[in-house]
């Protein structure tokens, strides 16, 4: 008669069964992250069909997410097929485990036109419930831009306010403040984001991976605009934003990489192409009224003709291996946890 295994090697055994998981997700650079291998890890065949033309179950968005049950706890795709839908699109708190897949960001839109005083207000997708993904889909305000510290100033693209939220493949268009990435735990992979002042801007904590940044000029004001404007309040908060790889590129004046919008603002550049689009300073406190002495903006082995730090602001941290080593971690945002693929 067989014995059971030793203690000792239940525990390998668990070990090995609960990195399977890890392996499995953690895909090699090689891999393409389409939305067939996407589908395939959240193991799932509920499919909504979106069709402009009407060849689907909606022909809208919203009215898709609508149909979707309050409280909804298994995943559920909806297919957002090619076409531009102008419509403003909004999910909810208490509907989570939605697939929005696309056909490609230069094939399905979701496009709206709008300017607020109020950031929120002006977003033309918002997304606040837990465990969201988003493949091949683009979302653009096409609200032109207006006149400076108005209410004609913001003109968000989309407001992400979710936990777990990811987005593979995706495009962000806006003049100004494009991309609100106000809270949660969020991943960007290979994604595009435009925008000229402060279009990545809010407290959440995400990593942006092999992604494109085009910076536009803004003419109407006379400093330079910024990447970013992440509001990390105090040092016990764990928010921040990091890039890896992709690139940083633009047309007209120069970029910041980023400004202090809060006391402990921490945004970390690793690995990334930066054009001589990037101001030679590559930070600025513009209209921060705190010190610099907090700030956890940081760079890692970046290049490029924007990479020179030989005229960088005095607060910059040049990271070690070392320091980078915890940003570069997918457990930065606890990612194995939950998301389905990560490279």
């Amino acid at each position: 008669m067989n014995q059971p295994p030793p203690f000792p090697s239940l525990l390998l055994l668990f070990f090995l069964s609960s990195s399977t998981f890890y392996v499995a997700n953690a895909i090699s650079a090689n891999t393409v992250v389409d939305s067939p291998l996407l589908t395939q890890k959240i193991g799932t065949n509920r499919t909504i069909k979106v069709d402009i033309n009407g060849k689907g179950d909606f022909k809208s968005v919203q009215a898709a997410i609508d149909s979707v049950p309050s409280g909804n706890d298994k995943w559920i795709i909806i297919h957002v097929r090619k076409g531009e839908y102008k419509e403003k699109v909004h999910i909810p708190k208490d509907k989570p485990y939605i697939f929005m897949r696309g056909n490609g960001k230069g094939r399905s839109w979701i496009v709206w036109s709008q300017s607020s005083a109020d950031n929120v207000e002006s977003a033309v997708f918002k997304v606040e419930a837990s465990h969201f993904i988003a493949f091949g889909i683009s979302f653009k305000n096409a609200a032109p831009t207006g006149v400076a510290f108005t209410s004609q100033n913001q003109s968000v693209a989309a407001f992400v306010a979710a936990d777990m939220a990811a987005f593979y493949h995706c495009g962000f268009y806006s003049t100004h403040n494009t991309l609100f990435d106000y809270k949660g735990r969020h991943y960007y992979d290979n994604s595009y984001i435009q925008g000229s002042i402060d279009f990545i801007f809010g407290r959440a904590r995400s990593v942006f991976h092999s992604c494109e940044i085009f910076s536009i000029s803004d003419k109407r004001m006379a400093i330079h605009g910024s990447i970013t404007a992440q509001n990390r309040p105090d040092a016990d908060d764990d928010s921040g934003y990091v890039f890896v790889k992709g690139k940083v590129y633009g047309v007209g004046d120069t970029m910041y990489l980023g400004r202090a919008k809060g006391a402990y603002s921490r945004v970390i550049f690793a690995k990334v192409y930066l054009s001589k689009t990037i101001a030679p300073e590559g930070w600025t406190d513009w209209s921060y009224n705190g010190g610099s002495e907090h700030l956890y903006h940081a760079e890692y082995h970046n290049h490029g003709p924007g990479a020179d730090t030989s005229k960088r602001v005095k607060w910059v941290k040049q990271l070690s291996e070392k320091e980078v080593s915890p940003f570069l971690s997918i457990d930065f945002i606890d990612g194995k946890q939950w998301l389905p693929v990560w490279l």
